[in-house]
């Protein structure tokens, strides 16, 4: 396909882990891929391993408003101006009691894994709604069904993040934008090197980055499932991957908030 008929998404935090795992998964099915991380020469190996003419490959410091305007115009002129989908994965975490971690820590992980999706969704904006049928797909977590103590900043984070998905899918439905968020539990990623949390000793690590590129994929594809009359039914806002995330946010729908918090007491240990 050339450039303008094939579907694109960029994917920021692409060098490895996650980000890595779900590019592959797009270009095996003939996707134009953004592949872009603050580690530039690891997206550029990543892209190049992917084909050239498949991936694109750079810098992106998802802090930098303007590092975003660059990659946008850039990726956006070779996939002949359309941008089907962006994937916000970028995201750091630092584990520990909240005073035990020094403030400028905290700080980044919200610069990081707040400010960098605003910005992502803010610059990305016009080249959604110019493409018919594009969407957003932000990494959540299961950290934002009942805030995880020795992860505090990092379970804030990603509250903010359900937050925004769910405000800008109502936000941006009548431009027919969709705004969905994936939430994993503990994933065997780079993420977790030196990570020291009781939540992490008690639920251990169940998924790879293979599980969670999968249900990235599975959610920008259409449901195919037709309600009454006929018409497609609408993409779930919010996915959790694997079971021990899918039961947790069942139970935190079904159970009085003074369960969940017991739960997630017994859990970190607290």
């Amino acid at each position: 396909m050339s450039a303008g008929t094939r579907p694109s998404v960029l994917i920021s935090g692409a060098a490895g882990g996650i980000g890595r795992a779900t590019a592959a998964r797009f270009a095996r099915e003939g996707w134009l891929v953004g592949v872009y991380d603050l580690d530039a020469a690891g997206a550029e190996r990543t892209a190049a391993e992917l084909g050239e003419g498949d991936a694109i490959g750079g810098s992106l410091d998802v802090t930098r408003p303007d590092d975003w305007a660059r990659v946008l115009a850039e990726f956006t002129r070779a996939s002949g101006g359309r941008l089907d989908l962006l994937i916000n994965n970028a995201g750091i975490l630092r584990s520990g009691r909240l005073a035990d971690v020094p403030i400028a820590a905290h700080h980044l992980t919200i610069d990081v894994n707040v400010k960098g999706v605003i910005n992502g969704c803010h610059a990305a904006y016009p080249y959604l709604k110019a493409t018919a049928g594009s969407g957003v797909i932000n990494l959540c977590s299961a950290s934002a069904i009942y805030g995880q103590a020795e992860i505090a900043s990092y379970s804030a984070s990603k509250f903010a993040v359900r937050g925004l998905t769910e405000a800008l899918e109502l936000e941006w439905r009548k431009e027919g934008i969709r705004v969905q968020a994936v939430w994993p539990l503990w994933v065997n990623t780079g993420l977790l090197d030196g990570a020291e949390a009781s939540s992490l000793d008690t639920l251990g690590v169940n998924l790879t980055v293979d599980d969670v590129a999968e249900a990235i994929y599975a959610a920008a594809r259409p449901s195919g499932v037709r309600g009454l009359l006929g018409k497609a039914l609408p993409r779930k806002v919010h996915t959790a991957v694997g079971l021990p995330a899918k039961t947790l946010a069942t139970a935190a729908d079904l159970v009085p908030s003074f369960i969940s918090r017991e739960v997630n007491r017994r859990i970190t240990r607290s």
